[in-house]
């Protein structure tokens, strides 16, 4: 099974425009994902997909791979798919350029999760450690079944604890995927669908679309880079 990791990366994020060439404990926030990406030996290739010459420099002048996008894409998965296309790859990795703390633990379980041949689409989450992270429409939410497939996603608390009396986690959705290829591709064809764009998160489309994906349970897996205030706390979490 050949698996390959592509890093989306757009300069002018809309939140944030350029967090991706801040400054972290010295290296640019894309370096860090792409160099810690590329360092736990899971992928027969590591690439930096990008719509940005500033991004694109950035890598290619540090020894990394990248490449050259359309700048129109809406989300990340449509980014990296232009490059799969082409690609003879079984399981394509969408790693979040704003992700500098990502680990090889959390990616092996991802792509552990296509054992299960029913598994199109794959992606990560993890439990509120703080109250006010739940209320923090920065913060993507997701309730899964049985399973660990998706029910929902939003930017609004999910599920509501409407009855206190049940004691019930409360997961992040943390904006690491994984896909067969063909599933990718599909993704690419489809129309964005009215959820996706009231919420701004790509992975409902799939949800719209009758197409799960398997949720695979992290621990702590650091900080992402979303707004000035995630990289003072990554800055200070790469100090401790």
């Amino acid at each position: 099974m050949k698996v390959v990791a592509l890093i989306p990366a757009r300069y002018k994020a809309s939140r944030f425009p350029g967090k991706l060439m801040q400054d972290l404990a010295g290296k640019t926030v894309i370096r860090h994902t792409y160099e810690r990406t590329l360092a736990t030996g899971l992928f027969d290739q590591v690439m930096v997909a990008t719509d940005s010459d500033i991004i694109f420099n950035e890598i290619t002048s540090h020894g990394g791979l990248a490449k050259m996008t359309a700048s129109h894409y809406e989300s990340g998965s449509d980014r990296i798919a232009e490059i799969a296309k082409d690609m003879e790859v079984d399981i394509i990795l969408n790693v979040q350029g704003d992700t500098p703390f990502i680990n090889q633990e959390v990616l092996a379980r991802l792509v552990a999760a296509f054992e299960d041949p029913q598994v199109q689409v794959a992606s990560l989450m993890q439990p509120f450690e703080e109250e006010d992270q739940m209320n923090n429409p920065n913060c993507v939410k997701v309730v899964v079944d049985k399973k660990n497939n998706s029910l929902l996603f939003s930017r609004s608390r999910i599920p509501y604890p409407r009855n206190t009396d049940i004691a019930i986690t409360c997961y992040e959705h943390k904006g690491v995927y994984a896909f067969r290829k063909e599933a990718l591709i599909q993704f690419t064809k489809w129309e964005m669908t009215a959820l996706e764009l009231a919420e701004k998160i790509e992975c409902l489309r799939y949800l719209e679309n009758g197409v799960p994906l398997r949720m695979v349970q992290v621990s702590k897996m650091g900080v992402e880079i979303d707004t000035p205030d995630d990289l003072e706390r990554a800055r200070k979490l790469m100090k401790s």
